[in-house]
């Protein structure tokens, strides 16, 4: 799955798709018409918007970095313009009119680091903006995955149980629920890929974190899940 470059390793969001893909074809061929099938069919068409907008995130936003370069042409100029105001018409200015055009001078130097600074931060935020929102699609496709697996109780498959009218419907055998509980901790696991996707083209702190954040949901949620795929082998063992 890691596509190797000159220096480094990078996860190739394609691979990450067609691992999906297959991920939903065995799905559907086990449990057809399944509302799991109908998550990762979400999550394959929320991958796929993942891969362009992280590679879009990596590509510098132009509009912004022409608009930082006219505002350093037009902050040159204005410095240019400032100091031309201490000599008027051959006559050194008097330390009055001096201090003031020091001080118009140095205005405008705060006034265009200033505008320079945000421009700067604002192509960042906008950025981060864009991954942020994917992020919390993740997360959430995380939590709804984890309420399909929810009522999947391996101690009620395996073992005698009175059912009560609330109870929820489970017709499912050993090997299938160890079958949808794999799938389930599958599509966690890819789900972190796809969000670690945005590490490939960012060093963005706060995005870096976001990234750490659905991957150990992802991976607490998929710990979870093997406890229960653990609790069905060990009462098959245990059964004459």
């Amino acid at each position: 799955m890691p596509r190797k470059g000159p220096m480094t390793a990078l996860l190739d969001p394609e691979r990450v798709i067609v691992t999906l893909e297959r991920l939903l074809a065995r799905i559907e061929e086990r449990f057809p018409d399944s509302g799991l099938s109908d998550v990762c069919r979400e999550t394959i068409s929320i991958g796929r918007r993942t891969a362009r907008k992280a590679a879009q995130i990596g590509r510098p936003y132009w509009p912004l970095r022409i608009g930082i370069l006219l505002m350093l042409a037009a902050g040159v100029a204005a410095q240019i313009g400032a100091g031309s105001l201490i000599h008027v018409e051959g006559q050194a200015l008097n330390a009055p009119d001096l201090i003031q055009g020091l001080e118009a001078a140095v205005n405008l130097l705060i006034l265009f680091g200033g505008a320079v600074w945000f421009l700067l931060s604002l192509e960042e935020r906008f950025k981060r903006r864009r991954a942020l929102d994917s992020l919390n699609e993740f997360r959430a496709l995380a939590h709804v995955i984890d309420m399909h697996q929810l009522t999947k109780d391996p101690t009620i498959v395996l073992q005698p149980h009175l059912k009560t009218q609330a109870s929820p419907a489970r017709a499912m055998s050993q090997f299938e629920l160890t079958r949808y509980l794999d799938y389930c901790a599958e599509m966690l696991s890819l789900i972190g890929k796809l969000a670690a996707l945005y590490g490939n083209h960012t060093r963005d702190g706060i995005v870096i974190n976001a990234i750490n954040d659905i991957e150990n949901l992802t991976g607490n949620l998929g710990r979870k899940i093997w406890q229960k795929i653990t609790i069905i082998s060990a009462l098959a063992e245990d059964r004459p």
